[in-house]
């Protein structure tokens, strides 16, 4: 899959996971809404990994590793709750950032091969 792709994917199931459990909640609270934003910039990116831009790809991913962990994080916490629902939202989003992350190495790993002639 083409790192844009799977970049807007991410981007969209950031955003839609994060306001399903801001605005489901019965006590949202405004840490929940920070992968929306994650999500927010990476759209921003979007235009410039469909360009094969070798630094907004690297913020992409830059971004996408913070997602990741941030998740990670916040599935400790969920956990901890016994929150099964949030404990779904999470593992969506952590799925999507590693789905966005494997298909950036790969884009990574084709270009330099494309650079290198091999």
């Amino acid at each position: 899959m083409k790192a844009h792709v799977a970049n807007l994917i991410h981007s969209v199931v950031l955003v839609a996971t994060s306001c399903w459990g801001y605005f489901g909640s019965e006590t949202p609270s405004g840490t929940a809404l920070i992968p929306a934003a994650i999500g927010v910039l990476l759209l921003l990116c979007q235009g410039g990994v469909k360009r094969e831009s070798k630094a907004i790809a690297h913020v992409a991913v830059l971004l996408t590793l913070l997602a990741l962990a941030g998740n990670g994080m916040a599935m400790k916490g969920a956990m901890g709750r016994e929150d099964s629902a949030a404990v779904m939202r999470v593992a969506l989003m952590m799925a999507s950032s590693v789905f966005a992350m494997v298909a950036f190495v790969k884009s990574f790993i084709a270009a330099r091969r494309a650079r290198t002639g091999a």
